[in-house]
């Protein structure tokens, strides 16, 4: 299997899937529009359930912190490691992306048991 290059379109479109994917889990996710996304990088300003304001860089090391406030990149890579998924980032910055996406999850179960026990 060949691994997949992003380009400059396909770029802002997996970005706003991530987003897609963490939306009911934060307060606000949007691609900057002031930061220059490349086909090597983009921007994602995030706000959790906290109202912590974050800067995300999504590139293909994964997703990393580079900011604490909105097109905000002044934190070193040193600072901030690269998380593979969104949503390993949030669980790590997050505390109530955690209880959110537990509690989602929780009542996924309890409704396919729901189902399977009717069956």
């Amino acid at each position: 299997m060949s691994e997949k290059v992003l380009d400059e379109k396909t770029w802002p479109q997996e970005a706003e899937a991530a987003i897609n994917d963490i939306r009911k889990h934060v307060k606000n996710a949007s691609i900057s529009p002031r930061l220059q996304s490349s086909n090597r990088r983009i921007y994602i300003n995030l706000t959790t359930l906290e109202n912590s304001d974050y800067c995300i860089e999504m590139s293909a090391n994964g997703f990393r912190v580079v900011g604490r406030k909105y097109d905000d990149t002044t934190l070193s890579s040193i600072e901030n490691m690269n998380y593979e998924t969104p949503y390993a980032l949030l669980n790590n910055i997050s505390q109530k992306y955690r209880e959110s996406f537990g509690g989602e999850l929780m009542n996924k179960l309890l409704d396919l048991a729901a189902r399977n026990s009717e069956g």
